[in-house]
């Protein structure tokens, strides 16, 4: 396999693997101690809505790094900035913190935050710089393979860390593995990259933007981009909950089981995707279009369904059909554009994809309360059905190279 002999694959698989499982470990940890310290749940949840805030900031500004920075510099000192934070993080929980100043935590969680939303399009960006266009599809399931294990064994092992350790010596766990992370990054290959100027640094904030709206497969990934995002925010705990007591009468344990089911999705679809590399490729376009058919089908039957393991079932077969879209779906963004222009495109998707998410998560509780929790179901799955129209009609795009050059 490829990966044997890919020295920078590995250490940005290593690099990345450090850091996710340490951003689970982070996560949990302030989340019970936020909640510990003040018995509100409101405050908790502010913590997913700063992180989501700082991300879509950091996206925003990322096409002025990109044209100061090198890559692997930009990822490297992403990697740093997040664990000297996390350091400080570890000493302040270690020593200060009390009821008075847990507003300080929210400061450095979207210091971390902000600096992740700069690493997540770099990382993307830097897989073809490392990988050949024909193993390009079995990277990215790799990739994806290892992030979705990472995060199913953390998230479900997390709340059972909590019950051995403190929550400050799992941030300190964190540290570590942040260091690590970096020492992985550091051994990285430096790659070159012109990113594509702008006369004047306000005009380089609409590089990505005037490349999507210049090709018309990356225009249709967009849109199906913004629909995916508005249509996820169905799945926030929030949401699931309230499902789980009032749809499914069962208890809250059920919103860890469904969890569970969709990760499970996921890896499976990671696995195929590795395993019938060739084949996806080939089908790319039809892929795409499937599998964001059978993600509305999936959520139009979740939305209805009283039966919990109907509901398990059915999670676990909209995170299948979801990765096997989305992993050929991001060949065809590796592959569309000059590799000197994918930073940029990727950061201008991932400000719509947080963008939308972060506002769209406010609203949806506003609209289940409103109208029921099965209604918000229904509405995610129309946007998804949308969505599947647009990759109906961009499905012979998705199999070609652009020569864009902006």
């Amino acid at each position: 396999m490829f990966v044997k002999s890919n020295r920078n694959f590995r250490l940005l698989m290593l690099g990345q693997s450090f850091a996710n499982v340490g951003d689970v470990l982070y996560v949990v940890s302030i989340i019970s101690v936020l909640y510990k310290m003040t018995a509100s749940a409101a405050v908790a949840a502010f913590v997913p809505f700063t992180i989501t805030s700082a991300m879509f900031v950091s996206s925003f500004l990322m096409p002025l790094f990109i044209r100061e920075y090198e890559l692997k510099k930009l990822l490297l000192g992403s990697q740093i900035g997040k664990t000297i934070i996390l350091l400080v993080l570890a000493i302040f929980m270690t020593s200060w913190l009390h009821p008075a100043n847990y507003h300080f935590l929210f400061l450095l969680i979207a210091g971390v935050a902000f600096l992740d939303g700069c690493a997540n399009p770099i990382r993307q960006t830097l897989i073809p710089h490392y990988v050949e266009d024909d193993e390009l599809l079995q990277a990215n399931g790799l990739s994806e393979t290892i992030t979705q294990l990472i995060q199913m064994g953390m998230w479900m092992s997390g709340s059972l860390l909590l019950v051995v350790f403190q929550q400050n010596q799992l941030i300190w766990c964190t540290f570590g593995l942040f260091a690590f992370a970096s020492l992985c990054l550091s051994h990285l290959k430096r790659v070159e990259h012109h990113a594509p100027v702008q006369e004047g640094k306000w005009l380089q904030f609409t590089v990505g933007w005037k490349m999507i709206k210049g090709i018309p497969l990356l225009k249709a990934l967009a849109q199906m981009e913004f629909l995916e995002a508005a249509a996820s925010t169905v799945w926030i705990a929030a949401i699931l909950y309230v499902f789980v007591e009032e749809a499914l009468q069962e208890g809250e344990q059920w919103w860890g089981f469904i969890n569970g089911a969709f990760f499970v999705g996921l890896i499976a679809g990671s696995v195929l995707s590795m395993r019938y590399s060739f084949y996806i490729e080939k089908h790319r376009g039809n892929f795409i279009f499937v599998g964001a058919l059978f993600g509305f089908i999936g959520t139009l039957f979740f939305g209805t369904t009283s039966s919990p393991l109907w509901a398990l079932l059915l999670s676990s077969f909209i995170g299948l059909f979801g990765q096997l879209k989305s992993i050929p779906q991001q060949t065809v963004i590796q592959t569309s554009i000059s590799r000197e222009q994918l930073a940029a495109v990727y950061t201008s998707l991932g400000m719509i994809g947080t963008g939308i998410f972060g506002a769209g998560s406010l609203l949806i509780g506003v609209v289940a309360h409103a109208f029921g929790v099965r209604f918000v179901f229904f509405l995610s799955a129309l946007m998804l059905a949308l969505s599947s129209l647009i990759a109906y009609r961009n499905r012979s795009q998705f199999l070609k190279k652009s020569n864009y050059e902006g």
